[in-house]
């Protein structure tokens, strides 16, 4: 792999570092990740989400690693349930606003999924220096709130258990939950003393304004009142042990091939069934118009045991039985047309879908528009984007362009999102957005009457394309949760195993339906 992922995720997991870790502990308190840890089941049985997002984001803020929050599927007294956790080592587990995104993408997957959610809040609220950024808008700040009240009128269950800090608006998420657990020494108010003070010139102190025992006690705003970290995870997990048996979890323990099994995959031409058979499970697999459009390879087999469709680009090159070669990673209209008709088919079924990227994007040329390019990849984006089926997402390599959307890239609504280390994002390749880039910047130099010369030129592209690398990196992606996490390949099958089993926990009968489809 051309990164090496796992140092820089040990950095990213220690979250603001040791002292803050060792603050968090001197105040009696657990950080995030050590009570996820004593709230699941086993280490096992926990799929992290967004670990990268906010990765090199706020240095002038001196960073967010992980956006200063937790978030993750884990098995929690045999139930399967979505953990929202603040990590009060990051800035006292202040909002960002990657924070408020990383938070609603979970709520997004729990709702469409029907997961329960737990919330362990530890937060100081919004980030104040960044609050323009944070608080208005339909993906910031106040959205989680909705979303709490939404998700209650769905009857999905919420947990939340205060922890730590729970100021000023983000003391709205934990009593929009449905139970409200509280530690001794937490705080939960609108505006601490000091705030209160300015405010309205009342001087009180923190237990008498937002204590737990005066929320027990006198507001009635909490359910449990605990002594510690401790006891308040264990009433927590009875709690959980408690939910109906449909929200049991229904993983399947499966072996993962080794990192050198997946080596092949990573050149630059190779037969994609032989990728399907290691993600897939050892089944039969029944391809789809297998001699058709066969830059596509489409078909119905098995993952966890469940019945899925595949929608994967073919990575070598191949002859159709009429026409030029055709390029492996490449969508030709033959091959929009088959996978349209395949994601039809699977909605039609009530099949989920699996899709496999490496794609360099649609066929361009003379031939390929006068063929109807647009019409046929117009065709498939809508099959996709009216598709009532879950979809899962794996980027093994290249998502470029409009190959990006045609194979359910982040914009049409996976439920899951996975990506290799060697994938990249971007609208074109490097080499060809150095060369475009470059020319509207040579132009523009010769229009202000500066002609460059070859030494000039030379570094001008070598900049070009050193920031075009550093925007397609993957990491850079996942920091911003385009991806929701960013997988090893030997790794891929227990993530997409893990995915489908949550993925097909509810099917809410929606009927499918495309418009109007160009043919």
């Amino acid at each position: 792999m051309p990164i090496d992922l796992a140092a820089e995720e040990a950095t990213i997991r220690l979250g603001g570092g040791q002292k803050a870790i060792e603050r968090q502990h001197e105040k009696g308190r657990l950080t995030a990740r050590e009570r996820i840890a004593k709230l699941l089941d086993s280490e096992s049985a926990w799929m992290e989400l967004g670990l990268w997002a906010a990765w090199k984001m706020y240095s002038e803020w001196g960073g967010a690693p992980s956006a200063g929050v937790v978030t993750g599927i884990g098995t929690v007294s045999g139930r399967s349930a979505m953990i929202i956790a603040n990590d009060a080592t990051v800035k006292a587990g202040a909002f960002f606003p990657m924070t408020c995104k990383k938070v609603l993408r979970a709520q997004r997957i729990a709702m469409e999924n029907r997961l329960p959610l737990i919330y362990l809040v530890d937060s100081a609220g919004v980030f104040l220096p960044l609050q323009d950024e944070v608080f208005p808008d339909e993906d910031d700040f106040g959205r989680i709130f909705r979303n709490n009240a939404v998700i209650s009128a769905a009857g999905i269950p919420q947990f939340a258990a205060i922890m730590g800090n729970c100021v000023a608006g983000g003391g709205y998420l934990p009593v929009l939950c449905d139970t409200l657990l509280m530690t001794e020494g937490s705080g939960l108010y609108l505006a601490g003393p000091a705030l209160v003070k300015a405010a309205i010139g009342q001087v009180v102190d923190s237990e008498s304004l937002g204590g737990a025992k005066m929320h027990a006690a006198i507001s009635g705003t909490i359910d449990f009142r605990e002594p510690d970290d401790q006891t308040c995870l264990d009433r927590l997990k009875r709690l959980v042990g408690g939910l109906d048996a449909k929200y049991d979890t229904n993983a399947v323990s499966i072996s993962s091939p080794s990192d050198s099994t997946f080596a092949t995959f990573t050149q630059a031409e190779y037969e994609v069934r032989d990728l399907l058979k290691l993600l897939l499970d050892n089944a039969p697999f029944d391809e789809y118009k297998a001699d058709y459009g066969q830059t596509m390879v489409c078909g119905f087999g098995r993952l966890g045991g469940k019945p899925v469709g595949v929608v994967a680009n073919q990575k070598k090159r191949v002859k159709p039985a009429e026409g030029a070669l055709q390029f492996g990673g490449v969508i030709y209209v033959d091959s929009a047309d088959k996978a349209a008709r395949f994601v039809m088919d699977c909605n039609q079924l009530r099949v989920p879908i699996l899709f496999v990227q490496n794609v360099n994007g649609f066929m361009v040329g003379k031939e390929s528009e006068q063929q109807g390019i647009i019409k046929a990849g117009a065709k498939l984006v809508n099959a996709i984007s009216n598709s009532v089926v879950p979809k899962l997402t794996l980027i093994t390599g290249g998502s470029y362009g409009a190959g990006n959307y045609a194979l359910c890239g982040k914009a049409f609504d996976p439920r899951f999102i996975f990506a290799w280390p060697t994938a990249q994002y971007a609208v074109m390749g490097g080499n060809q957005a150095a060369g475009t880039l470059l020319d509207i910047q040579v132009q523009a130099l010769k229009r202000a009457g500066k002609e460059p010369d070859a030494a000039e030129l030379a570094a001008l592209r070598d900049r070009v394309k050193a920031t075009y690398d550093e925007q397609t990196d993957i990491r850079y992606a996942a920091a911003r949760l385009w991806v929701d996490a960013i997988v090893r390949p030997e790794e891929s099958c227990a993530a997409l195993v893990t995915a489908m089993a949550v993925a097909t926990r509810f099917d809410d009968g929606r009927p499918f339906k495309t418009g109007v489809l160009q043919v």
